[in-house]
């Protein structure tokens, strides 16, 4: 709590919560080490934001928590500033609100060809036929897969299937996107991509949590950054708040981007540091 507390003056300029997780215990069947533990993790609107931990520390059961696909068994989620109600037509209602792609694309592709896709979400809303025929369209331009429209999806290469899901998810105007590990198994093209056409979509004015082992990408790319560990908020801050912390990212095993190691390896460097001593580290932290 005393690293968390440094941050707070950064966390303040935060003007808007859309999601809110107050002290939220998830426990699934069968474990006695709970997933998601005292949690109170607040996502601002209209930031870029990621989640990093460890495998196993909670990030994507926050996610299924936030969409409303898991019930938390203690603690309360909000929405808005509203608490989440889970009757069915509030769900439906929340899960337009609150997209998520997941990081296995066969996970979430069920329809046959790209089109009927990327409108499934659309029809399970009970949208006109009119409304849909001319939202569908746009989705598929603004994705650059009009091409792909009539094509069966299990044709599609990895990075194609996850173009589609995240289409399909935005297809239906989310004001907040959930991303777990987007960038899994993309080559550089691909991932290059994704930043482009996720840049598009915030600027248009949704929010982005994103979870990812990926520190430099969230280096470069996030406003704000929250650390997990064993389903608790050990860290959130910019990410030169949290990067800086390095010896306690360190102790959760969790690296820091290379700007981060060098700089360090500068503030280490005296007069009586050789030129030898010096490669060594470099060598040390480009391994």
């Amino acid at each position: 709590m005393y690293v968390i507390n440094q941050v707070t003056n950064a966390e303040n300029n935060m003007s808007q919560w859309l999601v809110e997780f107050q002290d939220v215990y998830y426990t699934y069947p069968g474990t006695n080490q709970p997933a998601i533990a005292n949690l109170t993790l607040r996502i601002p609107q209209g930031k870029r934001c990621a989640v990093i931990g460890q495998n196993g520390c909670g990030k994507t059961t926050l996610f299924l928590l936030a969409n409303g696909l898991y019930k938390p068994q203690q603690g309360g989620i909000c929405y808005g500033g509203k608490r989440i109600n889970y009757n069915r037509n509030s769900l439906i209602e929340l899960r337009q609100q609150v997209g998520l792609v997941f990081q296995n694309p066969e996970q979430q592709l069920i329809a046959s060809t790209v089109e009927e896709d990327i409108s499934y979400g659309l029809c399970n809303l009970g949208l006109s036929g009119k409304a849909i025929s001319k939202r569908v369209p746009q989705v598929l331009d603004q994705f650059e897969l009009t091409s792909f429209a009539k094509k069966p999806v299990h044709q599609l290469s990895l990075g194609q299937k996850k173009l589609v899901s995240l289409a399909g998810v935005m297809v239906l105007q989310p004001s907040l996107l959930l991303l777990d590990e987007p960038t899994a198994y993309l080559d550089p093209l691909h991932t290059r991509q994704l930043a482009q056409t996720l840049a598009t979509i915030h600027t248009e004015g949704t929010t982005i949590l994103m979870a990812t082992h990926d520190l430099e990408w969230v280096d470069r790319w996030a406003d704000w950054v929250f650390v997990l560990n064993r389903g608790k908020l050990l860290l959130e801050g910019t990410p030169k708040d949290v990067f800086t912390q390095g010896d306690l990212l360190n102790k959760v095993k969790l690296s820091i981007p290379l700007r981060f190691q060098l700089s360090s390896l500068l503030d280490e460097v005296n007069q009586s540091t050789t030129i030898e001593q010096l490669k060594t580290k470099i060598l040390q932290i480009l391994d």
